[in-house]
């Protein structure tokens, strides 16, 4: 969109039919699903983002705000929905943690003027070392909590542990777990009780859908089932890519939005890129994997929220079977987006398009996925029925598809199945991720959630908000 507004030729290279990746659609029989995110958090990002190519986002798509942001679930039955709005936020505090409410004030205090003080260090490149010296990194260095863990960060405010749970289980959205994750995260929670939680009329995928359409009117050629078989790379420069059918498509600058870790093993030549070489990338800290069902259902529930979160029985030890174990998960907590009642465009009218999400170890767990999806499957459908009350769903199932942790690798191009990317620990942030101008290969960029500023979809657009100002930079 940025370059294309610019005056660049731009050229896009898309594998599958559709765009989007992870942020494509699911479509079939008159159901419609988000393949991966579908929380809009920070919609002012992409608001500039169209901004600066003389658009509205809000007459590009229909954006329609969620409060009670969601449902959380414990396994003894308890129930909590928080709200954005602290007028309703208090009294539902009270409810389920009483005396609880009187510290909410505070929290919202102190997290706003750390979200204010460290979300400018996102919207800046970190390729030298004397970058981590900038005036506005250095401001934000007291507020960024590097000595805690998101959860101690959030125990601070709140004394229960299902209290904490709700403002730290937001780590997940970078697939880590809220002991591990640093505590400048807690921003996470912060943004949705800040600024909302957004739905997109027909899936988050029309945002993808529009930005193409913007980049396209500002003469951007995009094409699909057009797959990359490699970078061309000379002399440590990027030239170019070579096509699955052998065309080799020269450019000026070659920027790769693919996962940064399958690009790497499978685009770019080993030789080329020492640092990242495939055993140094094997070594790496990488985020959990997910299961995931997406169910066409001839009937609608109305009991849940929009989103819903219902924690394991014993929420710690899963977090740990995730992320340090690498152990499947027979307790799973799990996510289930019901969007048809808000939204009647992702399903047949009296029909429900039910996405449901299970955090779950990547790959390295080396779990036989072939043998144990239909087993598991089962178990997920379990637990719809008994602890998330969608009574009998096997029954009104009319569509249905799955992707597994090895499905999320060998059919979506992930590395390890890793869905949120490289791990988000202090030794892979800022200058220890991979740079946006590729450290590796001149002439080459990175965007996407394995560059900084990391995962999530408004990092992931502000990573090509940084790239192609670096481009038009090094173009002037």
């Amino acid at each position: 969109m940025l370059l294309a507004h610019a005056g660049q030729d731009v050229t896009v290279y898309e594998k599958q039919p559709v765009l989007g990746g992870r942020n494509a659609p699911i479509s079939n029989n008159g159901y419609t699903f988000d393949t991966g995110p579908t929380f809009f958090l920070m919609k002012d990002v992409l608001e500039e983002i169209f901004a600066a190519t003389g658009r509205d986002l809000s007459r590009e798509v229909e954006l329609m705000e969620i409060d009670p942001m969601y449902q959380l679930s414990w396994a003894d039955g308890q129930t909590f929905w928080p709200w954005r709005d602290p007028a309703k936020m208090r009294p539902e505090m009270e409810r389920v943690f009483p005396g609880s409410s009187s510290h909410l004030d505070r929290y919202l205090k102190k997290e706003q003027k750390k979200y204010a003080t460290l979300v400018p260090c996102l919207k800046i490149p970190y390729s030298r070392w004397h970058h981590l010296l900038r005036p506005r990194l250095l401001k934000a260095l007291p507020r960024l909590d590097l000595h805690r863990s998101l959860y101690g960060r959030i125990s601070k405010f709140f004394r229960e542990e299902r209290l904490r749970l709700s403002f730290t289980f937001q780590a997940k959205y970078i697939g880590m777990s809220p002991w591990k994750a640093p505590g400048l995260y807690s921003i996470i929670s912060y943004i949705e009780h800040g600024a909302g939680i957004w739905h997109v009329r027909g899936g988050l995928w029309k945002l993808s859908e529009a930005m193409a359409r913007a980049a396209r009117e500002d003469g951007a050629v995009i094409h699909t089932s057009t797959p990359v078989r490699r970078v061309i790379v000379e002399n440590g420069k990027a030239s170019g890519v070579e096509l699955e059918d052998g065309r080799r498509e020269l450019a000026d600058e070659v920027i790769i939005n693919a996962d940064f870790a399958q690009a790497m093993t499978r685009l770019v030549d080993e030789k080329a890129r020492k640092k990242y070489s495939d055993a140094r990338l094997a070594k790496k800290a990488y985020s959990c994997s997910t299961f995931m069902l997406y169910l066409g259902l001839d009937t609608l529930y109305t009991h849940t929220g929009h989103h819903n979160i219902f924690f394991s029985g014993d929420y710690r030890n899963n977090v740990a079977e995730i992320s340090e174990t690498h152990q499947l998960s027979l307790d799973p907590s799990f996510y289930v987006q019901n969007p048809s009642l808000l939204d009647n465009s992702m399903a047949p009218a009296g029909h429900s398009a039910l996405y449901v999400l299970v955090p779950l170890t990547n790959l390295k767990a080396n779990i036989d996925w072939e043998q144990t999806k239909a087993q598991y499957r089962e178990r997920i459908l379990d637990l719809l029925e008994k602890r998330a009350g969608f009574a009998d769903i096997r029954s009104h199932i009319r569509f249905e598809h799955m992707i597994t942790p090895a499905d999320w690798e060998e059919q979506h191009d992930v590395y390890l199945g890793a869905t949120f990317n490289l791990g988000h620990n202090l030794g892979q942030m800022l200058i220890f991720r991979p740079h946006n101008e590729f450290e590796c290969v001149k002439h080459c960029w990175l965007v996407g959630g394995g560059t900084h500023p990391g995962s999530g979809l408004p990092t992931i657009y502000e990573s090509g908000r940084i790239t192609a100002s670096l481009i038009m930079k090094g173009l002037r």
